[in-house]
């Protein structure tokens, strides 16, 4: 019978790849834009929670402006997160 505090994930995560082996650059790329997305994402929720309680109408109009510009950076960051994943299916053509 398995012990439940010592089946916790959190606390022991399962190993991970061997730390020793070098990540290729094509995979560090792909970690890479999935980061940027993060960051964007976040910065795109601030920018969301400014302009709903926000209380001076200039920086409002400046979270709405400014989360304009994070979409146009979220899609172009999407787009690229999906052909690096189209890239590295099996089989994937190059054109």
């Amino acid at each position: 019978m398995l012990d439940v505090e010592n089946a916790s994930v959190a606390e022991n995560p399962p190993p991970s790849a061997d730390a020793a082996s070098p990540i290729s650059p094509q995979d560090a790329a792909f970690l890479a834009l999935h980061s940027e997305r993060e960051s964007i994402e976040r910065e795109l929720t601030l920018a969301q929670q400014r302009q709903r309680y926000g209380t001076e109408h200039a920086d409002i109009e400046q979270a709405r402006m400014l989360e304009a510009s994070l979409l146009k950076d979220l899609d172009r960051v999407m787009t690229l997160i999906r052909a690096a994943e189209y890239k590295r299916q099996p089989g994937a053509r190059r054109w």
